[in-house]
């Protein structure tokens, strides 16, 4: 008998991983109902499985993507539209559907909320049966005051959320509030899919297993509860709003090639003495313009002809505390930040003190260490040079000692022309350029053995 040619059998790379086994959930749960009005709307739209996405998180709805031939993404609990909104803008082609419970509704109410404000393109079903099902009944941000659950034995002393009202007050363009029993559910639910931004769907439905025995709560009492909470069903809000993904694309494109900020070339200006990497360090307080005057070295450097990186050490208080500004200045391009043994210390206060310990332990006879009288007798190695501020002859404050102090080490330094910081002033700092050029200038009185 002739060998016959195996049979070859096409089928949908995506169905392979549908589930066809009956739905698992409880007997009577909505959730059940509410999927088939999903699959309703899904097979009405014919918009292809490759193109569609269903997401879910933690809870009984989480079982549900299995029984889709869809992509399908599952996650933690709460974090379902925070997922779905990376889908939806790492590919705004994409219809994105979020299936979620109450309790991941409140679990992870600011990714709802945000999802709803920048209007994401994402369907969102909230499967809402007022508990916590899967767990064991325990009351969620969707529980009505005085709802009997596995946590609130005596009544739930809480408030519900007004989901619908959460996210339509806060910029989502489609919201719609039903039941699982409602019978146009399909195509209010294919609206909602074909709705280009945020759409959210809350669908009331009874929990079997908890709360309906709990509460002694059917379907008539389920919609009895709408009218007395005072809330509407139906479409609830509707606007044409920009959707976000789909619109930052476009900006992207629009963008292409651009630069996000405009380039300020700096050409060089001023010769340098600069041979080797050199490595300059600010010490002084936070809130005293440390960072600032760091930032005219690396410019005036820059300006010179030299790379230059700046590293900022200061504490969350910002005002307050310590302020180090770690300066590399190079003929050679600088591929790293960061200093551990400088050639030259500025110690400008007590709180630079307080953090230069590793600094004045590793510097030796050659680095030098520039400070004010006051910290004359630190113990190091390196050679001080002694700065009193009260030969400036101008007003010295808080906020300008550090300029002063780094401009007299500069002038010792001879690392460049004093010209260099003067233009860097007043090019990168015009607006204070009356206030800081004096201060420049007086630095020459610090050092009266060098012509001013």
């Amino acid at each position: 008998m002739a060998a016959t040619a195996p049979i070859t059998i096409k089928q949908d790379p995506l169905s392979t991983y549908k589930n066809e086994r009956p739905l698992p959930f409880c007997p009577g749960c909505g959730h059940a109902l509410i999927l088939n009005h999903l699959d309703k709307a899904l097979t009405r739209l014919q918009i292809p499985p490759t193109q569609t996405v269903i997401v879910t998180d933690i809870g009984c709805v989480g079982l549900s993507d299995q029984y889709f031939a869809t992509n399908a993404f599952h996650g933690l609990h709460g974090r379902s539209i925070a997922y779905a909104t990376g889908i939806k803008v790492a590919n705004p082609d994409l219809h994105v559907i979020v299936l979620m419970g109450d309790g991941g509704a409140g679990i992870g109410g600011a990714h709802l909320i945000n999802a709803a404000r920048r209007n994401i393109g994402i369907t969102v079903l909230v499967f809402n049966n007022f508990n916590f099902g899967m767990t064991g009944g325990e009351h969620s941000v969707t529980t009505p005051h005085g709802a009997i659950t596995a946590t609130t034995r005596h009544g739930n002393p809480e408030y519900p959320l007004d989901i619908c009202a959460t996210v339509g007050e806060n910029g989502a363009g489609f919201v719609f509030r039903g039941t699982s029993f409602d019978r146009d559910l399909p195509e209010r639910i294919a609206e909602a899919i074909q709705y280009e931004g945020f759409a959210l769907l809350d669908i009331w439905e009874l929990c079997t297993a908890y709360f309906a025995p709990n509460n002694n709560f059917g379907r008539k009492e389920m919609l009895g509860l709408v009218e007395t909470m005072g809330l509407d069903t139906g479409l609830l809000y509707y606007r044409n709003v920009q959707e976000y993904a789909h619109y930052m694309r476009q900006l992207s494109k629009s963008a292409k090639g651009a630069t996000p900020l405009p380039l300020k070339p700096i050409d060089p200006e001023f010769p340098n003495q600069v041979q080797k990497k050199f490595h300059l360090v600010l010490a002084g307080s936070a809130g005293a313009k440390v960072r600032s005057a760091g930032k005219l070295v690396g410019y005036a450097g820059v300006m010179s002809g030299l790379w230059a990186t700046q590293r900022d050490d200061y504490p969350t208080t910002v005002k307050s505390g310590h302020s180090i500004s770690e300066i590399i200045l190079s003929p050679d391009e600088v591929r790293y930040t960061g200093v551990r043994k400088p050639d030259a210390l500025v110690l400008i206060s007590q709180d630079g003190l307080k953090k230069s310990g590793r600094y004045l332990a590793s510097m030796t006879e050659e680095d030098v260490l520039f400070t004010i009288p006051e910290f004359e007798h630190v113990e190091t190695r390196a050679r001080k040079v002694i700065l009193d501020p009260k030969q400036a002859g101008i007003r010295i404050t808080r906020t300008n000692l550090a300029l002063l102090l780094t401009a007299a080490a500069l002038r010792e330094l001879n690392l460049f022309p004093m010209d260099a910081m003067e233009a860097a002033v007043r090019r990168f700092q015009g607006r204070f350029a009356d206030q800081n050029l004096p201060v420049i200038a007086a630095s020459a009185h610090l050092l009266p053995e060098l012509p001013e």
